[in-house]
């Protein structure tokens, strides 16, 4: 009677040495998988910290390379300005054709520059919001007179719809004025002929919706999504006459956001193209300011 318990001792002994092997080895098999998974935590955090410091490298080459181009640059503005207004003598027809030619390209280049190192600003995080309260007539008045030289010279009406009713905002004008300035360029240089047409409305008790809308050449769907990216240009006959960053939409974007905003566009090629702008009436203030 004692051999069949001493066969079941012998199984049961055999059978936890076999399950303690089995531990021991599931034991070494994770602790060899935590040091890869640590191993691996470990590249990710060398690679992130490397992308930082390439995004650091970019941001501070960026802003040092458009404050080294904005002296030049001015100087060559100042002095085309100065032969444009003949103050040292009266210039031949061609050769204030060429003086016009001289002061586009530099002011061309000139928001090349401001584009570049405002998108510095921003990844570096030195862009700052100083909202205020104003009304919108000022706005439009200002935005009207900054572009009537450049409507009186094409065959565009840039239109301001009169911001009638319509509250105070509590938000950084700048800015605002930068988004809106930024979609009437783009809609100017994509319409040869028609109108561009500035509105304003509600879009819910607390937010404002600001839209340019142009009868240019359109903006296929498939595009939409892209348009806001950085250096995202558009392929057509006429962007190929045109120079620019393609910076000018992802900064609307991205002020748009430190605003409490978004963008957007509504576009169609042959009928025309809408961007817009939704932003909270008053920016939420930072803490320990008041409005």
């Amino acid at each position: 009677m004692s051999e069949p318990l001493e066969l079941d001792a012998q199984a049961s002994a055999a059978l936890i040495a076999q399950l303690r092997a089995e531990a021991q080895a599931l034991r070494e098999e994770l602790d060899e998988t935590n040091q890869g998974v640590l191993a691996l935590y470990g590249e990710l955090d060398g690679q992130a910290e490397e992308l930082r410091q390439a995004s650091d490298l970019k941001s501070r080459f960026l802003s040092y390379m458009s404050h080294e181009f904005r002296t030049p640059l001015g100087s060559i503005l100042s002095i085309t300005g100065l032969l444009a207004d003949e103050l040292d003598g009266p210039l031949a027809p061609e050769q204030q054709k060429q003086v016009s030619f001289i002061t586009n390209a530099a002011q061309e280049l000139s928001d090349m520059v401001d584009d570049l190192l405002d998108l510095a600003k921003i990844e570096a995080g030195r862009i700052t919001i100083s909202p205020a309260w104003f009304d919108m007539f000022d706005l439009f008045s200002a935005l009207r007179g900054m572009f009537r030289p450049i409507v009186n010279a094409s065959a565009v009406d840039l239109i301001f719809e009169e911001p009638a009713g319509l509250p105070r905002l509590y938000t950084d004008d700048k800015k605002l004025a930068q988004i809106l300035r930024n979609f009437i360029s783009n809609s100017l240089k994509f319409t040869l002929a028609g109108e561009v047409r500035v509105s304003a409305k509600l879009e819910s008790p607390s937010q404002i919706r600001f839209a340019v809308t142009d009868t240019g050449i359109g903006i296929p769907a498939e595009l939409h999504g892209t348009l806001f990216e950085d250096f995202a240009q558009i392929d057509s006959p006429v962007q190929k006459r045109l120079r620019g960053t393609g910076l000018g939409l992802s900064l609307c974007k991205r002020f748009a956001e430190l605003l409490g905003g978004t963008v957007g566009v509504e576009s169609s090629p042959g009928v025309g193209s809408t961007f817009f702008v939704i932003i909270p009436l008053a920016i939420a203030p930072e803490p320990g300011h008041d409005t």
